[in-house]
């Protein structure tokens, strides 16, 4: 009796565990940094990088960060994402973001990252402090998303790069007038420099960046979206979100490594969401995922809080699923893929959106 009664208290204590552990992972919605550091967090790569001085990074879910900088000589805050292909094969890379950016003295706001094979190290500065960089002779302009940027080439010598200490050159796109908010059109950027001889290799990192150098500051990033599209059937656009770069929420949701990268809804009110800017108010919605078991899975989508439609995914094969000419709220609107019919006898896999 005693060794029945034992090893029911031994399993009840184990589920309190896994309970606690698995609510205190879930509940997480920020990491705070004051030293080097990297990792993953929701889905986005994140960096502290510093050689000396004072700084603080608030890592916020949907790769929102703040930061606070003094007493430095050079630091990097930024989120994004980790890559390790080429740029022509990634699609029109997209990122839309805002910020609250209060620099005291030399300071970017950029997008930020690395290729190797080459290395290099590239910027598309949006905004800056007291001095416009990177203080060389422009190669010419070129205008991508309503904006004029100047073109650069500088190199740097036996300076700290992703591979260590290195000689590697830069690569930059700078605008002649500051902005804080919009959208980056990376990929355009890419095309401009290699039509100026500026070739990258297989990209590293593609990021949202905070740089300081020799100054103090603050910055809040309260909106940065990445959306990747392919051309298909011409002149069509299609929109491909992985799930696994989504947020998520409810009492189970969690990423999953197989069948496929993606998520796994277990319960009703688990999702996955995230905000997509929609010009127009027609699209048609593929999403690809399967069931846990042969049951048929049912997972709603909405758009801007309003139901729009039903995926339904039968077996374990997974497969796509269409809603085709969906009318919807335009402009930046959540995006929600949310399970609300659960009856217990299935889960839903979910791998990637499709908007065309």
């Amino acid at each position: 009796m005693f060794k029945v009664y034992l090893e029911k208290l031994t399993k009840l204590l184990l589920i309190m565990l896994l309970i606690a552990v698995y609510t205190q992972v879930h509940a997480q919605t920020s990491i705070t940094l004051t030293s080097n550091a990297s990792g993953t967090f929701d889905g986005y790569y994140y960096e502290l990088w510093k050689d000396s001085g004072n700084t603080t990074m608030t890592v916020y879910t949907q790769g929102r960060f703040s930061c606070q900088w003094s007493n430095i000589n050079n630091a990097l805050f930024r989120t994004g994402k980790k890559y390790n292909q080429s740029w022509q094969s990634l699609g029109t890379v997209k990122i839309t973001y805002s910020a609250t950016y209060n620099p005291n003295g030399n300071s970017y706001l950029c997008i930020y990252g690395w290729s190797t094979n080459p290395l290099v190290e590239f910027y598309i500065v949006e905004s800056w402090g007291t001095w416009r960089p990177p203080g060389a002779t422009s190669l010419g302009q070129v205008t991508i998303d309503g904006g004029t940027y100047d073109i650069y080439r500088t190199t740097r010598v036996n300076q700290p790069s992703i591979v260590g200490t290195a000689t590697f050159d830069q690569y930059w796109s700078v605008r002649t007038s500051k902005r804080t908010s919009g959208t980056v059109t990376v990929t355009d950027h890419f095309r401009a420099w290699a039509n100026k001889g500026l070739n990258l290799g297989t990209i590293d990192q593609i990021t949202l960046c905070v740089e300081g150098y020799q100054s103090s500051g603050s910055a809040n990033i309260t909106q940065n979206t990445f959306s990747t599209s392919s051309s298909s059937g011409g002149s069509t656009t299609v929109t491909r979100v992985e799930c696994e770069n989504m947020s998520l929420s409810g009492p189970y949701a969690s990423r999953i490594s197989s069948p496929f990268n993606g998520v796994a809804l277990y319960a009703n009110n688990d999702r996955a969401y995230y905000t997509q800017y929609f010009a127009n108010s027609v699209h048609t919605f593929r999403l690809r995922g399967c069931s846990s078991n042969n049951n048929t899975a049912a997972v709603d989508l909405r758009i801007g809080g309003q139901k729009v439609g039903t995926f339904y995914f039968t077996g374990t094969t997974p497969t796509v699923q269409t809603l085709s000419n969906i009318s919807h709220a335009t402009g930046n609107q959540t995006v929600e893929l949310i399970l609300t019919s659960d009856n217990g006898t299935w889960d839903v896999y979910l791998d990637y959106l499709e908007i065309q």
